[in-house]
């Protein structure tokens, strides 16, 4: 036996497997206490998102020199339609020396109370510092400020909003984000295992290995993030997710190949050690694509997306190893009982060769070139709704499925007072330049109350506020336009940022990052095929079902977006974050496929191979895509909308892909081509006598 045989088969040995499981056992003990810290190192704050190269980035890293970066400032609007009373002023008046009172608020900068016009409403800016806290700290500032204001309010409708309120709702609708989508994802799981291996018990194996999977991933990024490694909420969500997404379905390709050597092998171990080599070298390629696909984000100018790479990479790394190591460990330990009641008997023809698959190849093989020309052509159909897309950004209320106070806060401002008081555009320069960079500010169409200059070491520190809505397209623009006059001023070196300009620069990243990063994943994509399988044409052939799989998907969520769920749009990194799921787990399948079909076409030829390799994987194929889609479809149960279009896009490009896309069009495409499929490697230039296509398959596993 050779050293990587030898090395493959320690899993499955006699005496190796209760080694691995102490191993496992170990790390569990060792990185399960370090997981549930994972939270705490979470960085939330501005910097932790925004491009480091944005100009908006920049004056953060210049405020932070006078000023803490942790500073949020709260809107708090006080509102009675039909018209202010004495006491309502009073009240306002007297908060803001309560406010003044409370040690995190910055005292120097309250503003207020300020009587709207129309005698409705008051608005009080009160900044506060959250300290070390920085984001995680927004909602309990929130709620210290709130218990204050709503003291006596007296019908007095009170609403806290501004970047402090908008902070406090995100972190509300993150918090607990972890165990609900816990608990949804092994629902889930749990669920289509059960009927997946319609068993009592087997189940609990890759479940097992799953939970250890992201224990000790969740552990080991928690070491990572102490000594710099960024994770944010939204990263260690998708984190769970596709954790236990992969590490399900490596579960599931490894445990078919593994019953299929049951039934030709007496001695479990040695089943196991087959199905370690042959289905082996397909879940490494599988999870090395994917793996390589996330680290293709490092790459991007917008922090989240650079953070977000390593972060799921690791996890998916870890998942591997668990399904590769302790999940066979298991099975063997275990024995054939845990497919009971169907157990794979020594000797017995595995059904998945007469099964469902089977006739499909069969049906599709009458006229394969109509079968993938209507296929293509209804995708194509789909993808059409990519034309009403709307992944622009999304506003502040848009980004909630619900409506909580912040937003119902920005609303009575924007009613009562300028549209973008409270979230001031921020000019800062050369202290000499000062007066010239306030002229060139306060004369830019869509500006009005400008402050300042305040000299700040060295700096001249300026503010205005908006006349439109701080996240429409009109303040965009009106930051673009003081940009271009600020800039204008000689020797000023004059920056313009804001919670505005940050949006702003995070869309542009965004917009960089999808035209810099795809190209660069399907080149891997396409390399690492090529690899794999040998051949030229078998690999431009998959990538290109994977593209319009994706453009399918994504036209299809554009048209629910828009019609079904009334979403208002996407947000500006939604459609790469779903072509790097769709296309790097969608090369999972295709991987899992076309080895199979080139194992079978080396012995019966390419057709043959073609159908042998569907109605071999389609039912598994099928089933971990349904654990995948399902997995991330629990994204559809937190209150952010991003996460929620996310859980759902990918969920129907998953199952389109594997249903429709893997089954269908590509074994189409592979009777259609036969030969050619693998030009230019020796199986294309191969003469193999086959059978008619129609007649009953041998069995696969003969």
């Amino acid at each position: 036996m050779s050293r990587a045989r030898a090395i493959v088969a320690i899993p499955s040995g006699r005496r190796t497997k209760w080694a691995i499981l102490v191993f496992w056992l170990i790390i569990v003990a060792v990185a399960g206490p370090l997981s549930g810290k994972l939270t705490g190192a979470e960085k939330n704050d501005a910097s932790a998102w925004l491009p480091a190269g944005a100009e908006s980035t920049k004056v953060l890293d210049v405020q932070s020199r006078f000023q803490s970066p942790n500073i949020f400032t709260a809107v708090l609007v006080y509102d009675r339609q039909s018209g202010l009373t004495s006491a309502d002023k009073a009240k306002a008046a007297a908060d803001v020396l309560r406010f003044r009172g409370v040690p995190s608020v910055v005292h120097s900068q309250v503003a207020g109370p300020l009587v709207s016009r129309d005698g409705k409403a008051i608005e009080t800016i009160v900044p506060v510092n959250l300290g070390s806290k920085g984001w995680n700290g927004a909602s309990d500032a929130a709620t210290t400020l709130r218990t204050i204001a709503h003291s006596n309010a007296n019908g007095l409708a009170v609403h806290i909003t501004g970047p402090l309120g908008n902070a406090a709702d995100s972190a509300n609708a993150f918090k607990g984000i972890d165990g609900i989508l816990l608990v949804a994802t092994l629902a889930v799981v749990i669920g289509l295992l059960l009927i997946t291996y319609r068993s009592p018990v087997l189940w609990l194996m890759p479940v097992i290995s799953a939970v250890v999977a992201l224990a000790t991933a969740q552990g080991l990024i928690y070491l990572l993030a102490r000594h710099g490694l960024t994770v944010n909420a939204q990263s260690a969500g998708i984190l769970l997710v596709l954790v236990f997404g992969a590490g399900t379905d490596y579960a599931l390709l490894l445990t078919a190949r593994y019953r299929e050597e049951l039934r030709r092998h007496e001695d479990r171990h040695e089943a196991m050690a087959v199905a370690l080599r042959r289905a082996g070298p397909a879940i490494l390629a599988s999870a090395g694509t994917v793996i390589i696909s996330l680290l293709t984000l490092t790459i991007a100018e917008l922090n989240s997306t650079k953070s977000l790479g390593p972060v799921l990479a690791i996890g998916v790394a870890v998942a591997l190893l668990a399904s590769m190591t302790l999940l066979p460990a298991l099975l063997v330990i275990f024995g054939r009982w845990l497919f009971w009641p169907v157990k794979p008997a020594y000797g017995t023809e595995e059904p998945t060769t007469r099964g469902f698959w089977a006739r499909v190849g069969r049906r599709i093989a009458v006229r394969p070139r109509v079968v993938w020309v209507v296929t293509a052509l209804i995708l194509g159909a789909m993808a059409t709704g990519l034309l009403g897309l709307k992944a622009g950004g999304l506003t502040t209320a848009e980004g909630f499925r619900h409506t909580p106070d912040s937003v119902v806060g920005q609303t009575v401002v924007n009613q009562h007072f300028p549209a973008g008081a409270g979230q001031p555009v921020i000019v800062i320069g050369n202290q000499p330049q000062a007066a010239q960079l306030a002229s060139a500010f306060k004369s830019t169409p869509g500006i009005t109350g400008v402050t300042g200059p305040v000299s700040e070491a060295g700096h001249a520190y300026l503010q205005g506020t908006l006349t439109s809505a701080p996240d429409s397209q009109a303040a965009f623009n009106t930051v673009d336009r003081v940009r271009a006059a600020v800039h204008a001023v000689p020797g000023a070196s004059a920056l313009v940022g804001g919670n505005t300009a940050v949006t702003l620069d995070i869309s542009r990243a965004s917009a960089h990052d999808r035209t810099v990063i795809i190209p660069v994943i399907l080149v891997v994509v396409f390399l690492i095929l090529g690899l794999l399988l040998r051949a030229l044409i078998a690999p431009l052939m998959l990538i290109a079902t994977v593209v319009l799989s994706f453009a399918a998907a994504l036209g299809v969520s554009a048209l629910m977006f828009d019609h079904v769920f009334n979403f208002g749009g996407a947000d500006t990194s939604f459609p790469l974050f779903v072509f790097v799921f769709l296309v790097a787990l969608g090369i999972d399948y295709n991987i899992f496929l076309m080895t199979r079909v080139r194992e079978e076409a080396g012995k019966h030829g390419p057709r043959r191979g073609a159908l042998t390799g569907l109605s071999a994987t389609g039912g598994v194929i099928t089933s971990a895509g349904a654990v995948l889609a399902g997995t991330f479809a629990a994204l559809a149960t937190l209150p952010v909308t991003f996460l929620a279009e996310l859980g759902f896009a990918v969920a129907f490009g998953v199952l389109l892909d594997t249903i429709i896309v893997r089954s269908v069009l590509v074994t189409a495409l592979n009777l259609d081509l036969g030969h050619w499929v693998w030009w230019p490697s020796k199986l294309s230039r191969q003469s193999t006598p086959e059978p008619d296509l129609l007649e009953e398959q041998p069995s696969a596993v003969s």
